[in-house]
Parts: C-alpha cells; sequence; structure tokens
C-alpha cells in the first residue's frame, strides 16, 4: 500500500508548502496532489513541483472536463509528465452545476459521456500515431464545417510525449460513473470512502466496470483514506474532520442534488444526512457538525493508537484501497513528518 498526500489550496501559494511536501516525500509520501477547486490553477503548481520534488508522482486532483478542452487536457498532461520526467497522474473529474455553471458560465450537461470522451481524446494526444481526429456525442475533432469557419484539419501533438500511457485518475461517484471509471481508468477518486461499507455502495458499480475493462490496462488502484495521527490520547482529534464533512453532506449543492450527502444515506446515515443538510443550509454550521456520526469518523480516521492503525489500515487494504490519502495532523511540521514516518513504518509490516 502506497501512501499520497495533498497540497491545500486554503493555504495559499504553493511554494509556502513546497519545503513541507518535499520532506513528507523522504518521509515516505508516494504521491503529492495538487488540488485546484475555484482556487488558485493546479497545473502551475503541479509544474513548480516538479522542481522541487524527486520521487513521487505529482498528480492533478482534480481538473475539471468542462473549463479545459480535451485536447489541452492532453497537452498539459504530457508537458507535466515530461517536466517531472515521468512522474505525472492526470487526475480528473466533472465537478458539479454550482462550479462549472457558476464560476465558469458553462452548461453542466453530460458529464459521464465527457469524463469517457476526454479519456479517449487524451490516450489519442499521447500515442501519437496518427493526427487528431474524434467523433464522439460530445466532441467532434476536427470541428464539423456547419459548427465553425470549415478550415479547422487534423494535427498532432508537436512534441513527443515522454510516456504514451500517463495514468488517469478519475474522481467519480455516481453508479454510472463509478462503472465506467473501472472500465477505463488507471485510478479512482472516492470521496468520503468508508471502508467497511463501500462495497454496498459501489460494489456492483466497480463489478461491471472491471468485466468490461481492456486487459491491457492495469488494475484499478484505488485512493482513499482519512487524517492520520498516531499515538495514544489523540481521539479528539477525528473532531477536526466534522467541519469538511459537514460543509459537503450539508452544503456543497442543493437540497435536491448534493452527491456527498447520498453517499452518507447509502452508508445507513440517513437520518444523520437529512439533520446535516437541514442545519447547514439553514446556516447552523456548527451544529450540522456535531450531527456527523462519531462512528463514521472512526472509521474513515487513522487516529489512535498503533494497533487501531494498523486495524484500520486492514480494513482498508481488504476493501480495495491500493493508496491511502493521507491528512496529516500536527501544529508543525515535524509533527505532520513524524506521524507520516509511522504510517509508513505501519504500511510496511503489514
Amino acid at each position: 500500500m502506497k501512501i499520497s498526500i495533498s497540497a491545500h489550496y486554503s493555504r495559499g501559494d504553493i511554494s509556502g508548502q513546497a519545503d513541507e511536501l518535499c520532506q513528507l516525500e523522504q518521509a515516505g509520501a508516494d504521491y503529492i496532489w495538487v488540488a485546484e477547486s475555484y482556487s488558485f490553477d493546479a497545473v502551475s503548481a503541479l509544474g513548480y513541483l516538479a522542481a522541487r520534488t524527486s520521487r513521487a508522482t505529482l498528480a492533478s486532483g482534480i481538473l475539471n472536463v468542462f473549463s479545459r478542452t480535451p485536447a489541452l487536457l492532453g497537452m498539459t498532461a504530457a508537458g507535466l509528465d515530461a517536466l517531472s520526467k515521468g512522474r505525472f497522474m492526470l487526475g480528473l473529474g466533472a465537478s458539479g452545476p454550482q462550479v462549472i455553471e457558476g464560476f465558469h458560465g458553462l452548461p453542466y450537461d453530460a458529464p459521464v459521456t465527457r469524463l469517457r470522451e476526454t479519456v479517449d481524446i487524451c490516450r489519442e494526444v499521447w500515442r501519437r500515431e496518427d493526427k487528431l481526429t474524434y467523433a464522439g456525442r460530445k466532441y467532434t475533432l476536427p470541428l464539423p464545417p456547419e459548427q465553425g469557419t470549415g478550415l479547422g484539419k487534423p494535427l498532432k501533438i508537436i512534441n513527443r510525449p515522454y510516456r504514451e500511457h500517463i495514468p488517469i485518475a478519475l474522481a467519480t461517484l455516481g453508479d454510472k460513473s463509478v462503472e465506467m471509471t473501472a472500465e477505463i481508468a488507471d485510478a479512482w477518486l472516492p470521496a468520503f470512502f468508508m471502508p467497511d461499507a463501500a462495497s454496498r455502495v459501489w460494489g456492483d458499480a466497480l463489478a461491471r466496470g472491471t468485466a468490461k475493462r481492456d486487459p491491457a490496462l492495469p488494475p484499478l488502484e484505488i485512493f482513499a483514506g482519512g487524517t492520520v495521527a498516531i499515538g495514544r490520547g489523540l481521539e479528539h482529534l477525528r473532531d477536526v474532520a466534522r467541519p469538511n464533512v459537514a460543509l459537503y453532506v450539508g452544503g456543497m449543492g442543493a437540497r435536491e442534488k448534493n452527491f456527498y450527502n447520498a453517499i452518507f444515506r447509502q452508508y445507513g446515515f440517513e437520518d444523520e444526512a437529512e439533520e446535516i443538510q437541514s442545519l447547514y443550509l439553514a446556516g447552523r454550521k456548527s451544529e450540522a457538525e456535531a450531527r456527523v456520526p462519531e462512528r463514521f469518523l472512526e472509521a474513515t480516521s487513522l487516529i489512535g493508537d498503533p494497533g487501531f492503525v494498523r486495524e484500520r489500515l486492514h480494513a482498508y487494504r481488504e476493501a480495495g484501497v491500493t493508496c491511502l490519502s493521507a491528512g496529516f495532523a500536527g501544529t508543525t511540521t515535524a509533527e505532520r513528518v513524524q506521524h507520516c514516518e509511522a504510517l509508513r513504518n505501519i504500511i510496511d509490516t503489514l
């Protein structure tokens, strides 16, 4: 099992986080994800980290498939892969209508189709076998004459990519999108993954997708995890996750269209999901945070003594997780690095 960490846009400029990320890389982190949302772009930060790091895979977590064209995503991934000498993973997702329509001013339509076709086009760009042409439901390359000037022509990316197969990770939650992920992606990024109940929510979709998977693709990697703090008397740190869980379950999306709330309900927390959402949308955020179940916080964190952490790692591995997404608790870099080293030591002895 590998370890992944994330740079946080909430902390501002990536240059201020780079020293700590490099120390965590040396302490055992195998992947570094750079989030984007509607903050600073992830691409420039990833380019910076390509020069600062030496071993870890750098990953976009995530780039949405609406605000950049598929060909541009392919070009961007090829450029970052070259800068990092083959250490890049392209993380893609659909985001949601609040961001896509509200911030980017684009219609939020056919997200699953757009994801699939973007993956197809990116892989064609990197193979560089022929000039790029594509006939899909959402993308046609070149653009048909009746939709433009008629002057578009097939082109091939000028530079030869460092690798012709750059790993693609998809951040998906819904039944159809998870099935597609298991079919075509290299890695899957599920949100709020609860290992003890994950098969009930996603098992059928993963099985259907795996049955259609190209044998030439490697087995699907699964990235999931939570906050890590290894030691006695640290259980109170699980409460740090409450605001984030309440934000997503309660306020990320409209009442009738909140993907995270739906997942929470499928885990068996129907009443809590309803209450968290109602309280959060009413502006009573602290009350919403208080309603996040202790059982969920315990099952989705790695906070406790080494024996507890080892037990949770076994649960994640049995649920198919191949890379632990870790957020290290602590008020200083030294504390977070210490937790990373402790986690690496436990994983290496599983």
